[in-house]
């Protein structure tokens, strides 16, 4: 701006000079050189001209620098501008990035925690029945080891009752045998004996001692033969209690059949539940309610009567029974009666539904 105004006014000023300088000569000079000054004239403008149009130029470029220079100095502006805003706007979502991080955080350890607690409580009865299942467990493990410890002590009592009997039996026998063979011998001498004297008296006396000696005889075989007789009723009879008690013995329950997997009940009714389920049991007393029954308890006759029968043991998985013992229902549980004495010898909690 301040070249242009210099330009400017150095313009006007030569142009001033220029006229001072062509105002002073005289008239008759201005005559005789009319042409002259004229083409002067038409020099000066022309100089003029081309010194306006050079100072034109000269503020077109200069107003075009200076429109560029202002034009990018607004760019540079703009731009600065444009940078701040982009920068505050990166700032302005980098703070509500944060901030949505941190609701969706709180949201998801909300939607966490809402979770746990639903968790919790859908997972308490299962822990409780689980509580329930293992306490049902441990009572009936306790309960298999009071059966087992009761059956390996009934079965020590039977084997040491066994031993008793077979100790009483040898005894038995060798006290009749020691007897049979003192027995024998005493015969025996008081046989000779009196043989000896009724020779004696027969020699003596003649036949009046023969007499007699026969009749001794006949007397000491009629007693010996009684006597045998006796003992060997005696033997019949031992022999016969001892037979009938091994017997006894060999058909008494065994209560080992839990160990084998063939009679695992328990397996087989959770892939056969609708087997297990018989309906409602009827009492045969009115006024009668469940009693929890153990081994060595005595039914009476009602309770174990043919209605009550279990004539398919094998399709429940219990073992096939022998001699006095039966299958009952009792309730739910299922329960093995000698029906001679109405004695309870096994018993399975919780068989049916």
């Amino acid at each position: 701006m301040y070249l242009t105004k210099l330009l400017k006014g150095s313009a006007l000023s030569a142009l001033a000079v220029a006229m001072a300088m062509t105002a002073q000569p005289a008239e008759a000079e201005a005559q005789s050189r009319g042409f002259e000054n004229r083409g002067e004239q038409m020099q000066a403008r022309q100089n003029q001209r081309s010194e306006r149009r050079a100072n034109r130029g000269q503020a077109r470029g200069e107003r075009r620098a200076n429109r560029q220079q202002s034009r990018s100095e607004r760019r540079g502006n703009r731009q600065e501008a444009r940078g701040e805003r982009r920068g505050n706007r990166q700032e302005a979502r980098g703070e509500q990035r944060g901030e949505r991080r941190e609701a969706r955080r709180e949201v998801r350890t909300d939607n966490r925690e809402f979770r746990q607690t639903q968790r919790q409580a859908r997972e308490a009865p299962a822990r409780a029945r689980n509580e329930r299942r293992a306490e049902r467990r441990g009572e009936r493990r306790a309960e298999r080891r009071g059966e087992r410890r009761a059956e390996r002590r009934q079965d020590r009592r039977a084997e040491r009752r066994t031993e008793r009997r077979a100790d009483q039996r040898a005894d038995r026998r060798a006290d009749r045998r020691a007897d049979r063979r003192g027995a024998y011998r005493d015969g025996r001498r008081d046989g000779r004996r009196a043989e000896r004297r009724d020779q004696r008296r027969e020699y003596r006396d003649n036949r009046r001692g023969y007499r007699d000696g026969r009749r001794g005889y006949r007397d000491g075989r009629r007693d010996g033969y009684r006597d045998g007789r006796r003992g060997y009723r005696n033997e019949r009879r031992g022999y016969r209690n001892g037979y009938r008690a091994g017997v006894r013995d060999h058909r008494r329950w065994n209560r080992q059949w839990r160990k084998h997997n063939r009679y695992n009940w328990y397996n087989h009714r959770r892939a056969n539940r609708s087997i297990f389920r018989l309906g409602r049991y009827y009492s045969p007393y009115r006024s009668y309610r469940y009693s929890r029954l153990s081994i060595g308890f005595y039914l009476d006759s009602l309770f174990f009567s043919s209605r009550y029968y279990i004539n398919d043991p094998w399709r429940y998985r219990l073992p096939e029974v022998y001699g006095p013992y039966r299958w009952v229902r009792y309730y739910d549980d299922a329960v093995l009666v000698d029906t001679y004495t109405g004695e309870v010898v096994d018993v399975i909690y919780d068989i049916f539904w």
